[in-house]
């Protein structure tokens, strides 16, 4: 299948904004994919190469592929570079710099699918010395033998910039089209591995039955199940029917553990491979599951030296480092606390409920300094579980989570089976859609931010606010680095953004306005933190919002 065909499809998806009209692109696309390329086609079609959680990745920047794409075509790196800056683009100024090619191969051979994602995969394993003259040298043949097209899609697709709006949700759909299954089947496989090539193929070789079959598979992350928010314990306890299972909310990060003999595997919240970053925790979940095979999962909270806990952003730091990690370990030491499991031995654990899913978790993990089981209190009694969450406070954690004794888990939903309480209105995690450059000192930097939340309805990220406040010039400068590549159109000093950076933000409450297409607006919003933990799709919801400040105007009434 040639790779004109695929960049083909990319320009067609770029061009519509209809929701209806990229499913059916990708459908049409999907059809006729051959079975030997179903595997690898989802990612590609998302302009990505691997799984989030794939630990390869391609390590390619700007000035690398620039090179590359210099020794390609003749075209010499500062005019690329002069190009990039009137078009915004690195892929528009590739498609240039190929359109002014000086020199011919004479062996110059169409593109194919399979070469193309063959030589994404030699660059994502070249390593050690010389490592970089390699990946640039396998650039620069795909570029020679590239079109104007192709290499625009490939520059993109190498560098993570594909800007055609295609979300797992059109993905999941467009399987459901091509291959005539339950778009719903296709979801929960999906949410079962998180691994939409290995679905792609299952649906259209094996059909509905074969997706409903579909199991939990060690090495592939599951997605996490998700928890809403309650105003009260007393609140909490009423939902779960009068008795719930009280934990401890910790400021961490939630990780996802596979264990497969010898091998740990240990995925972040927005399942990438943090495995090599925290050596110490590996080390001790070997000698703490007992099990041959188990996926568990918990919250790694980095630790004081008095034993409080610190911000989650101390775990963040760890997530990031890939060298001098030895010394990371001493100045940021990490414990996990484990608060659910999913999958013994070969048996998934997922439809069992969750009273006796903790009763197996205790059995199988031998506590130690480093690796302990979340604190719980399973209680009918109000003031019991209010005295339980107060203590949670003082010993500086967030609150507590309460779960119905009942439940099963249930991968990448957010149900009420789950409800956590806090004692303040909580952040939000809201996606940049837009920003707007700065005045004065400021004026080369983006300076405030417009942030949205997903709107489950329509499939689109709505805006609920402008954030300005909060954020230091070094933020700013990194803020800008970030999103530069993800500006898709410029109006004035207004630059629309691809949704893909996820914030933390503050705000005094929620009202109600008709300013923005959500129907409401954040009341002195503030920057906390970036998320690098969660994906545009774990972003807070349009449906959320609604809920906080139903939460909030229940607050005031009773005052």
């Amino acid at each position: 299948m040639r790779y004109s065909e695929l960049a083909d499809l990319y320009r067609r998806l770029e061009k519509t904004t209809l929701k209806t009209l990229k499913t059916k692109f990708v459908a049409e696309f999907l059809k006729k994919t051959p079975d030997e390329l179903l595997e690898i086609i989802p990612y590609l079609i998302l302009g990505k190469v691997f799984p989030d959680w794939d630990e390869r990745e391609l390590g390619v920047g700007e000035k690398l592929l620039i090179k590359a794409v210099s020794i390609a075509t003749g075209v010499q790196d500062k005019e690329i570079e002069d190009s990039v800056r009137d078009t915004g683009d690195l892929g528009e100024s590739v498609a240039l710099a190929i359109k002014k090619k000086k020199q011919k191969s004479f062996f110059s051979q169409p593109l194919t699918i399979k070469r193309v994602y063959d030589t994404f995969v030699k660059i994502a394993e070249a390593s050690g010395e010389g490592s970089q003259d390699r990946k640039m040298k396998y650039l620069a043949n795909l570029f020679m033998d590239a079109q104007p097209e192709e290499g625009k899609y490939m520059a993109r697709t190498v560098l993570g910039t594909m800007r055609t709006g295609v979300a797992e949700g059109i993905l999941r759909d467009a399987m459901g089209e091509a291959f005539r299954v339950k778009p719903e089947l296709v979801e929960r496989a999906y949410m079962l591995t998180s691994d939409f090539g290995y679905v792609a193929k299952v649906a259209k070789l094996q059909g509905d039955e074969g997706l409903s079959k579909v199991e939990i598979q060690v090495g592939k992350p599951i997605r996490p199940m998700l928890a809403q928010n309650a105003a009260s314990v007393e609140d909490a306890l009423k939902e779960m029917g009068g008795k719930a299972a009280f934990e401890i909310k910790y400021d961490g990060a939630r990780v996802q553990v596979h264990k497969n003999g010898d091998r740990v595997v240990i995925y972040s919240r927005r399942l990438e491979n943090v495995t090599k970053s925290i050596p110490e925790v590996v080390k001790a979940i070997k000698e703490a599951l007992k099990p041959e095979k188990a996926i568990v999962e918990g919250e790694l909270v980095a630790i004081e030296d008095g034993g409080r806990p610190r911000p989650f952003q101390y775990v963040l730091r760890r997530f990031r480092r890939k060298y001098n990690i030895d010394e990371m370990i001493e100045k940021i030491p990490l414990e996990l606390n484990l608060f659910d499991v999913m999958f013994v031995d070969g048996e998934s654990l997922i439809e069992t409920e969750f009273v006796d899913r903790r009763k197996k978790l205790e059995e199988i993990v031998k506590e130690s300094e480093r690796i302990k089981l979340a604190v719980q209190l399973v209680t009918d009694d109000a003031g019991e579980a209010e005295k339980f969450y107060k203590r949670a406070l003082e010993l500086g954690h967030e609150g507590v989570m309460a779960k119905r004794l009942d439940s099963i888990y249930e991968p990448g939903n957010r149900g009420k089976k789950w409800l956590k309480v806090k004692p303040t209105m909580e952040d939000l995690d809201l996606v940049i859609i837009g920003a707007e450059w700065g005045e004065g000192r400021r004026a080369h930097v983006l300076g405030s931010f417009l942030v949205a939340a997903f709107d489950q309805h329509s499939g689109e990220f709505v805006p609920v606010g402008k954030v300005g406040s909060g954020f230091t010039d070094e933020d700013l400068v990194e803020f800008t680095e970030m999103l530069k590549p993800l500006i898709v159109r410029e109006e004035g000093k207004y630059v629309e953004i691809e949704p893909k950076v996820v914030i933390e933000v503050t705000y005094q409450e929620i009202q109600k306005s008709p300013k923005y297409r959500s129907g409401f607006a954040l009341r002195f919003p503030r920057y906390v933190a970036l998320r690098e933990d969660k994906s545009p799709e774990e972003a807070d919801t349009l449906e959320r919002i609604v809920e906080l400040y139903e939460l909030q105007e229940r607050f005031k009434a009773k005052r």
